[in-house]
């Protein structure tokens, strides 16, 4: 009877079967070359080498959406700003795991900075005194070049962001996921298992199409066991801003975030208006919190960040 891990992906053939790391459905795992080996099978080094390395780390939150262009890089970057700005003395991480699609050093206005390595690891970018970024952006030669790489090269990276970068001590971690329920995933919750993550923030939007994947994200942390911290709607409102009026430019023709926390119970953590100001600032790497901090957006990020510090306490009490 083969022996299937809980969080391993859908058709694994399990370890100790003779398809064990050899099958299609093996690809881009990455305790592919274990199983393959044939030798027995043990925790992998090196989740003991990543819970080492981010044991002087806090509060780690991983940031999920099962759909694309919700928002997630632009509400991961205003959670960064938003706690940093909260309390000067804590410390704010920001880990962009989007391999191919790194956005977090054009939003953070810190493109073309170049990281350093040591004999402690890799010195993350600092954006302001209290927050601070790694990115694989860093180590392009252009922004433009793309990234092309298989499941297990792309898990690599993210094994080596995860162990050899040097935070220092830092009070919340947040990591910039790609969208979906991949293998880039998976090997996130397995590698940060034994380092006590904190949970997950998903970010959505109204309209049922972004809904429907967010309902799989959530079944994906519950697979896992990933504790879900809540569930922000991003582009909630259109808030014109010259008069101030508010639309709806994604209709919540099913109740949007709020029916989706209710019928799957879920924390509402809150939601964000659709600002046209925020683009722009997020275009030009300008801190959005602090250019315009009596903008509605803004209101509603100091609501969510307290709700997530209250819930990231009382779970680690």
């Amino acid at each position: 009877m083969s022996n299937v891990p809980e969080n391993a992906p859908h058709h694994c053939p399990g370890t100790q079967s003779e398809d064990a790391g050899k099958v299609s459905a093996c690809a881009g795992c990455p305790n592919q070359n274990i199983c393959a080996s044939g030798l027995p099978s043990g925790p992998d080094p090196a989740i003991e080498i990543i819970r080492n390395r981010l044991s002087n780390v806090k509060h780690k939150i991983l940031i999920l959406s099962g759909k694309g262009g919700v928002g997630k890089s632009t509400v991961t970057s205003l959670l960064g700003h938003g706690l940093a700005a909260k309390n000067p003395d804590i410390n704010i991480g920001i880990l962009d795991a989007d391999i191919c699609g790194p956005s977090q050093p054009r939003v953070l206005g810190v493109r073309g900075e170049q990281v350093h390595n040591s004999g402690s690891g890799w010195s993350p970018v600092y954006v302001k005194d209290n927050l601070s970024l790694m990115s694989i952006g860093f180590l392009l030669g252009s922004p433009d070049d793309a990234v092309i790489w298989r499941g297990p090269k792309k898990n690599g990276m993210i094994k080596q962001f995860l162990s050899e970068v040097d935070w220092g001590d830092l009070d919340y971690l947040l990591i910039d996921t790609p969208p979906g329920t991949s293998d880039e995933h998976l090997s996130l919750v397995q590698y940060l298992c034994g380092a006590g993550v904190s949970g997950a923030v998903v970010v959505t939007t109204p309209q049922e199409v972004a809904l429907l994947d967010v309902r799989k994200e959530i079944h994906f942390c519950r697979k896992v066991a990933l504790p879900v911290i809540g569930v922000i709607e991003n582009m909630s409102l259109f808030v014109c801003p010259n008069c101030h009026s508010r639309s709806e430019i994604f209709p919540a023709t099913t109740g949007g975030a709020v029916q989706m926390c209710t019928e799957m119970d879920v924390r509402m953590l809150g939601a964000l208006p659709l600002d046209p100001l925020l683009a722009r600032c997020c275009d030009a790497g300008d801190d959005f919190t602090a250019q315009l901090p009596h903008s509605p957006a803004v209101q509603q990020l100091r609501l969510i960040v307290d709700s997530i510090i209250a819930v990231c306490e009382e779970s680690s009490t």
